[in-house]
C-alpha cells in the first residue's frame, strides 16, 4: 500500500427510540467486534453525503445527517494503516433492519439495535462511543491502536 496519508471515514450515531444503531465490519461473522456504520469519504461528495450513502448500502436505511459529535482516529502500529473518522449525529427518516440486507462491499455482516445497558455487554470501537452517543458534545478521542 502506497503511503497516502490518513485514510478519512464518515461514522453514524444514529438513535432510534434510544437504541444505538451499531454494524459488524467483518465479512463471515469472523470478529465479535461492533461499530458505528459507515465507511470511507469519496472525493467530489460531502462528508454527509457519503455518510448517507454508506448507511443505505449498508443497512438499507435512510438518514438525516446532523452535527458531527466525534473525531476518532485509530492506526496499526506495525502497519501503515491510519484512518480519522468524523461521527455525525444522525435520525433515521426511513427504513428498517433486515438480516437479509445485502452489503453491496460484503463487508458489513451484521446490524442491530442496542440499548444503553446492551452496549456495554459488546466489545465496541472506538471506545467513547456509547458516551458520546447518550451524550452531548463534540468529542475527541486520539490515536488507538487497530484491533480486530
Amino acid at each position: 500500500m502506497a503511503d497516502t496519508g490518513p485514510r478519512l471515514a464518515v461514522r453514524a450515531v444514529l438513535l432510534h427510540e434510544d437504541r444505538l444503531l451499531l454494524v459488524n465490519a467483518w465479512p463471515g461473522d469472523r470478529c465479535d467486534l461492533w461499530c458505528a456504520p459507515g465507511g470511507g469519504a469519496e472525493c467530489g461528495r460531502s462528508l454527509p453525503q457519503n455518510l448517507a450513502r454508506e448507511i443505505h448500502e449498508e443497512t438499507g436505511l435512510s438518514i438525516h445527517v446532523g452535527e458531527p459529535c466525534l473525531v476518532n482516529e485509530f492506526h496499526d502500529p506495525g502497519g501503515k494503516f491510519h484512518q480519522v473518522e468524523v461521527f455525525f449525529r444522525c435520525r433515521l427518516t426511513a427504513g428498517a433492519l433486515s438480516d437479509d440486507w445485502p452489503d453491496p462491499a460484503g463487508v458489513v455482516s451484521r446490524r442491530r439495535w442496542v440499548s444503553r445497558t446492551e452496549i456495554a455487554t459488546l466489545r465496541v470501537k472506538p471506545d467513547s462511543l456509547a458516551a458520546v452517543a447518550w451524550g452531548s458534545g463534540l468529542v475527541y478521542d486520539p490515536l488507538e491502536p487497530l484491533v480486530s
